[in-house]
């Protein structure tokens, strides 16, 4: 720490080093945007007044600004810095009192605080302002609204607040407010902190059980109201359109349900971070932050176990950095990894953070003796990045020797860091350490062998840099280039997930993937297996077996159905269904003859010896909402594509249903040929078919030729006869509908079958066409 103020610089400064060293600790304290001046609001125990006091620093002359108010006098609620469009980098200073009555000040050079304007925030009278920020151009405000009658029960009108927003000008001509608008009525009292574009409602009354179990983030601009809780995460968003519809309860339809299973909010501590989201501390010392789309990131927890209900907590954010002040300890953690930064005990009791211009790496610290600068920037030897990597790097390790230890005694980084036993993540932590701190200087200092394996690992790390620099991209740029560097993150990150240990976690990651951006995962998909279209329009893959196998694994299938992840088959096949449906049968069909290649056929090692992959791929195809045309034909195709028995009937079954006769002949020509017992069950079932109506009578001469051998007209006649249609009417000799099959539709199917030689012709052929009859005995051996 380093003393930058003893607050002699400060207008009335012995004043301001006595109030603070009273012991009557400020219970708010805020420098204006030019950090010129210093405010601080106590609330004093009696005989002291309440009030709020201004200092200006480097003792600037001119009036003074110090209000106090005594109760049952409307007390101070909020402090608010607005810009001023008169004159650039100027400001003014709003005084919101606890009945509606704003002040608007400003501080003239040498001349000292001037009131501009008193204003009446409130339409009402009686309306009791709890709470206020500013939102851009606009106040606003919690308020209370009470009922009518002098005795009323309050406990029953708990929904007596409202949350209103004004705009509030600054011009030439003086302060002007707009409109009051009505952004929620009837509801319970909040606390209100405004971000630039949204602003957080957190409720400050634990009475009712169901709203203190949620906190609303409203969006100005799209008129929207996000429900969230930090227990739960985004639960529902609602675009309020009229007045009408921004009525608490009705906000709430069709979520209170849902809203009472959930645990009541635990919020020690709560404010704004500089990055738009809300900072939570709760009474376990958890930190956490709510974003504006309503999910919540845990950060960081806090020393010293629970924290007393008066224990003060200090947050602020300095970039990407947290301070946090608890117990005269300072935490400086990382926002973004929740990593402890720094841990410094302060000397003073008690301390508040200050605005620092323009230094998101200097804290500036308002104690008793003065003012303090922190510094968190480090030094330049000790800022490479390697530390938080190779902690990294032996994480993973760990994970992977586990894996493969015999052993129940559990592996840790300490014990692989000291162990000796496996040399691995040593040689590659001080290879990172390495490369990465002389970046494009040459390797000097390392062991030969590391030096060897240095260069044998340039290409490695030249990728890694590349997707290290990538997602530093996607962070920093503007939301119009976000996606095309979230494409390229999404490819890198897809690829290398295919070329690691397809486990669990990689597969869980792989859906949020899928998920996340199913647009750039499919062409990653496609990209990594090489799919493409030949000459001759077929779908040609060109991914190694490596790749084959992570896309075919299926670790425990059975688990990761229960947690809802869909192994990597079913991801790519929900793609193809998705973005090119067409291709979904010939990518199965290229499948089914990696596996038929690599393993033998029905092995239980194989990916078919569970479940074959074409109803794997019906499967995807019939968790689809909406069933069409399209997926009836879809779901032909994968039969067919598979060539398996039952597949190419239950595909022939499907065709007939659908009364698509033409196909049915040409599935029945095409997949005869596979094998002699498909053969007979495809023209079984289409003789039944036969044998019940005349649609098949135009290809009859396509369907004969396709009896087996071993059927005889006997076996023909006793399966037409079986098939042939009950009539309720009596027998005639000729039917006037013509629809009644008769022997001369028959009559060339029994020709061909009685006019071929039988099986055992065939088999005695050689013997009866020999020219001695019995054949002559064979010589005896004696």
């Amino acid at each position: 720490l380093r003393q930058v103020s003893d607050l002699s610089d400060f207008s009335r400064g012995h004043w301001l080093r006595e109030l603070l060293c009273r012991g009557e600790e400020p219970s708010h304290v805020q420098s204006s945007p030019d950090g010129q001046h210093l405010l601080l609001l106590q609330k004093s125990r009696p005989p002291t007044l309440p009030r709020v006091v201004a200092f200006q620093r480097h003792s600037i002359a001119g009036a003074d600004l110090e209000r106090s108010w005594q109760p049952p006098q409307p007390a101070l609620v909020g402090l608010l810095f607005l810009r001023s469009p008169v004159v650039l980098g100027s400001w003014v200073l709003a005084m919101v009192w606890e009945h509606g009555r704003t002040e608007v000040w400003h501080f003239v050079v040498a001349v000292g605080w001037q009131l501009l304007q008193t204003l009446e925030l409130c339409q009402g009278a009686r309306a009791r302002v709890v709470s206020v920020c500013s939102q851009g151009a606009s106040l606003v405000w919690c308020e209370e609204r009470p009922p009518l009658g002098a005795h009323s029960d309050m406990s029953k009108c708990a929904f007596r607040f409202c949350v209103c927003a004004r705009a509030l000008e600054v011009g030439e001509q003086g302060v002007r407010l707009g409109t009051v608008r009505i952004v929620l009525h009837n509801s319970p009292e909040y606390q209100v902190l405004a971000s630039p574009q949204h602003v957080f409602l957190v409720p400050v009354s634990a009475g009712f059980a169901t709203t203190s179990k949620f906190l609303l983030i409203w969006h100005p601009e799209k008129a929207e109201f996000t429900i969230t809780a930090p227990s739960a995460g985004f639960i529902h968003s609602k675009v309020l359109r009229s007045s009408s519809e921004s009525d608490f309860r009705k906000l709430l339809l069709g979520s209170v349900g849902l809203l009472s299973c959930f645990a009541p909010l635990d919020i020690h501590t709560c404010t704004m971070s500089n990055s738009g989201g809300l900072l939570l501390v709760s009474t376990k010392g958890s930190v956490s932050i709510v974003e504006p789309d309503g999910t919540q990131r845990h950060i960081f927890d806090l020393e010293g176990g629970p924290l007393a209900q008066g224990s003060p907590v200090q947050l602020k954010t300095f970039g990407s950095i947290l301070a946090c002040v608890l117990a005269g300890v300072l935490y400086l953690v990382d926002q973004n990894t929740g990593r402890l930064v720094e841990r410094e005990v302060l000397s003073m009791k008690e301390v508040h953070f200050l605005e620092s211009q323009g230094e998101e790496d200097n804290i500036q610290l308002l104690s008793q003796t003065g003012i303090y600068s922190f510094s968190f920037s480090k030094p330049e030897d000790s800022s490479r990045p390697e530390p938080c990597l190779v902690e990294m790097v032996f994480e993973e390790a760990c994970r992977y020797y586990q894996r493969r230890s015999l052993s129940s005694s559990k592996l840790t980084v300490e014990k692989l860091k000291k162990g000796g036993t496996f040399q691995a993540p040593v040689v590659l932590a001080a290879i990172l350490q390495h490369s990465l701190h002389q970046k494009q200087k040459p390797a000097r200092g390392l062991q030969d062998t590391y030096a060897k394996l240095l260069s044998t690992m340039s290409l490695e790390l030249q990728s890694y840099m590349s997707l290290e620099l990538l997602k530093a991209c996607v962070v920093c740029a503007p939301e119009s280039e976000v996606e095309s560097y979230c494409k390229e993150l999404v490819e890198q990150e897809v690829s290398r997930i295919l070329q690691s240990d397809m486990d669990k976690d990689n597969l869980a990651y792989l859906n949020s993937v899928f998920a996340s951006f199913p647009k750039a995962a499919w062409k990653a998909t496609r990209s990594c297996l090489q799919l493409q279209q030949n000459g001759d329009g077929l779908l040609v893959a060109r991914a190694t077996p490596e790749v084959w196998k992570k896309v075919l694994c299926q670790p425990q299938l059975e688990e990761v159905g229960q947690n809802g992840m869909a192994p990597l088959f079913e991801l790519i096949c929900a793609s193809f269904l998705r973005f090119k449906p067409k291709w979904l049968p010939s990518f199965v069909e290229l499948t089914q003859q990696y596996v038929s290649s690599s393993w033998s056929y029905s092995s239980k090692e194989g990916p078919e010896g569970r479940v074959p992959l074409y109803k794997r791929a019906l499967g995807v195809l019939a968790r689809k909402n909406r069933h069409g045309e399209a997926d009836d034909e879809m779901e032909l195709e994968l039969l067919l594509c598979s060539k398996r028995p039952k597949a190419v009937l239950q595909a022939l079954h499907l065709l007939i249903r659908m009364k698509q006769w033409h196909r049915v002949v040409e599935v029945a020509e095409k997949f005869s040929k596979l094998s002699p017992l498909l053969n007979k069950e495809i023209f079984v079932t289409l003789l039944a078919e036969f044998a019940q109506h005349r649609e098949l009578d135009p290809y009859l001469h396509r369907l004969w030729p396709l009896c087996p051998a071993e059927l005889t007209a006997s076996d023909i006649l006793t399966m037409v006869l079986q098939h042939l249609p009950h009539s309720q009417e009596d027998p005639v000799p000729f039917s006037s509908k013509g629809n009644q099959l008769t022997v001369g539709l028959l009559k060339p199917l029994l020709q061909r079958v009685v006019q071929r030689p039988s099986v055992q012709d065939e088999m005695y052929s050689d013997a009866l066409q020999s020219t001695t009859f019995p054949p002559p005995t064979p010589p005896r051996e004696h």
